[in-house]
C-alpha cells in the first residue's frame, strides 16, 4: 500500500511538472527499440528497461543490508525494503525529468535527443524496478547478479548504452565512451 501511494504521488508530481501522460505520437507501445528518436522513453519498455530492473536488484540488496543485516527498524524492518526501493526509483523518475537532468543527458550520454519520459514510461519504469526487486527477493544471489550482468551486456551490445555507461557519462564523461557510443549500436 505504501509503495502504491509513493508511485501515485510520483505520477501526480510528474503531471504537475508538465510531463506528457503518454507519447505525443498518441499511442502506447509495449516495446520501443530506438534510443535516438522521439519515441524513446515514451512507452512501456525500451532499451533502458534492463537498467530499471537492475535498479530493483540493487535496491533490494540495499534494503536487505539496511533493514535485515543492520537491523534498522527492528524485527519488522524487512517490510520497508520495497517502499524504500519505490521511493528511490520514484525520486529518480522525478529528478530525471527536470530540465537540468534532461539537459545533462542530452549533453553527455548516448541519448542525444532525450526529451524526458512520458508519465506512463516513468510509471512503467517504477514497475520494472519492482520486477527487479522481486527477482532479487526470489532468486539466488548468483543468478540475480548474472541476470544483471546479462542485461548490461545485451543493452550495451544492442544500443551501446546501459546503466553502467549512463552513470559513468553522467558523473564523469569520457571521450572514449562518447566516441564509441556515437559509432552506433546494432538496434
Amino acid at each position: 500500500m505504501v509503495a502504491g501511494a509513493i508511485t501515485a504521488a510520483a505520477i501526480l508530481v510528474l503531471l504537475a511538472m508538465g510531463r506528457t501522460p503518454i507519447c505525443e505520437c498518441g499511442y502506447v507501445k509495449l516495446w520501443h527499440g530506438q534510443i535516438n528518436d522521439a519515441g524513446n522513453s515514451q512507452h512501456l519498455a525500451d532499451w533502458y528497461t534492463p537498467s530499471h530492473i537492475i535498479h530493483g536488484m540493487i535496491f533490494y540488496a540495499f534494503g536487505w543490508w539496511l533493514f535485515v543485516r543492520r537491523g534498522l527498524s527492528g524485527a519488522q524492518g524487512g517490510c520497508w525494503g520495497l517502499p524504500l526501493a519505490v521511493l528511490l526509483e520514484a525520486g529518480w523518475e522525478v529528478l530525471e525529468n527536470t530540465p537540468m537532468v534532461i539537459a545533462r543527458f542530452r549533453a553527455v550520454t548516448a541519448n542525444f535527443g532525450y526529451s524526458g519520459d512520458s508519465v506512463i514510461n516513468s510509471a512503467a519504469d517504477i514497475g520494472w524496478m519492482g520486477l527487479g526487486f522481486w527477482l532479487a527477493l526470489r532468486l539466488p544471489v548468483r543468478l540475480t547478479v548474472a541476470l544483471a550482468i546479462i542485461g548490461e551486456l545485451v543493452a550495451g551490445y544492442m544500443v551501446r548504452d546501459n546503466l553502467t555507461l549512463n552513470v559513468i557519462m553522467l558523473v564523469y564523461p569520457l571521450d572514449a565512451i562518447a566516441a564509441w557510443q556515437a559509432a552506433g549500436g546494432v538496434a
